[in-house]
């Protein structure tokens, strides 16, 4: 196991994204996402697996505004929405969330009902029929 599999464990998941160029500094070195990050503080694994667990629009707003604030990258100063979108579309895919589930095919999906209302029925139930029995003459 190498050194950076134990300092990032899931970064080949974000490999593409931190690999990728955003532009070159004054100097002309080639930028990738990851250096950027780098650059202001931020340590790239986390800030890339934060990113991926925001919504598509936030995780871009969130990526603009930390490209705006780096003034050595000519290129980021011209911080582009489709430059956030096209990068975010890099990170890895998330997960839908458990409600937004379909049943899977061939298999009987039943209604989840919670357990108090089931017992309230019942319950309800047994007072109407006392109520019948005990209202009857004779």
């Amino acid at each position: 196991m190498s050194v950076s599999d134990v300092l990032h464990p899931d970064g080949s998941d974000y490999d593409a994204f931190l690999h990728a160029e955003v532009g070159e500094d004054r100097t002309g070195a080639v930028v990738t996402v990851l250096s950027a990050l780098a650059r202001l503080g931020l340590e790239p694994w986390s800030e890339a697996k934060a990113l991926a667990r925001l919504g598509k629009e936030d995780a871009e707003l969130r990526l603009n505004a930390h490209f705006e604030t780096i003034k050595d990258i000519p290129a980021l100063a011209l911080a582009s929405q489709s430059r956030a979108t096209r990068l975010v579309s890099l990170l890895p895919r998330r997960s839908p969330p458990i409600f937004a589930k379909e049943p899977q095919s061939g298999r009987h999906s039943f209604p989840q009902i919670p357990v108090i209302w089931v017992m309230l029925a019942i319950i309800g139930c047994a007072m109407i029929a006392q109520i019948l029995y005990l209202a009857q003459p004779g």
